[in-house]
């Protein structure tokens, strides 16, 4: 049986992908899809070519660091990373790996979570955090806030007070609250110094972003 395409994309890790693809989603969430992991594989390589570490393992927490679906709304949200770092110890002890690389693996996968707020011990949990956040600035992070925003059903903003300078800030209600409630701050929480200096970028395009929609509202 051929491996799915997509598994190419994960070169040079495309074998593993292949094994792991499967497991990498559960749920119909795009904001945590296939390519949302793909392109914190790419976030990933892309620092770990300047930081280094073991990109075998590295890949692995990538492609299973999503293994579990939790809604953003769900009172088990803290306990995401965690669940899917024991589901991805199942499925690398049946595929052989050694107690000593899941551990790492599960590690990476724990520690990614701004819900979690498990602080990384290794390189590569390091690198997966970065990879994950980046994902969640930027004119991705944006459109994936109004997606998620969506998926909840929030209204875009107060029509009263949209930056809610009158007004406690409430990102359950409102999409462009959680700009300022959580995704304005990760820029300042990144792992490693390639992880920072793409997250000033995507930092500045996040705030563009915002200032963009309040001047057409």
């Amino acid at each position: 049986m051929s491996s799915p395409p997509i598994a190419d994309a994960f070169a040079p890790h495309e074998a593993l992908a292949a094994k792991l693809f499967a497991h990498a989603t559960e749920s119909d969430d795009g904001s945590h899809d296939i390519a949302h992991v793909l392109r914190v594989f790419r976030n990933a390589m892309r620092i770990a070519g300047n930081e280094g570490s073991d990109t075998r393992i590295l890949a692995a927490a990538v492609l299973l660091h999503d293994c579990v679906a939790v809604e953003k709304n769900s009172p088990l949200r803290a306990s995401a990373s965690r669940l899917a770092a024991e589901k991805a110890a199942k499925i690398l002890s049946g595929l052989g790996w050694t107690e000593a690389d899941i551990g790492r693996v599960g590690h990476a996968i724990e520690a990614h979570s701004f819900s979690a707020g498990i602080a990384p011990e290794t390189l590569e949990a390091k690198i997966l955090q970065d990879a994950d956040r980046l994902d969640a600035i930027g004119m991705i992070g944006a459109a994936r806030c109004f997606y998620i925003a969506g998926r909840l059903g929030s209204a875009l903003y107060d029509p009263a007070d949209p930056l809610g300078t009158n007004r406690p800030l409430d990102d359950k209600r409102f999409a462009i609250d959680h700009f300022e409630t959580k995704l304005f701050r990760l820029a300042d929480g990144f792992q490693t110094e390639s992880g920072r200096a793409l997250a000033r970028e995507r930092h500045e395009r996040l705030r563009h972003v915002l200032d963009l929609f309040i001047d057409e509202i």
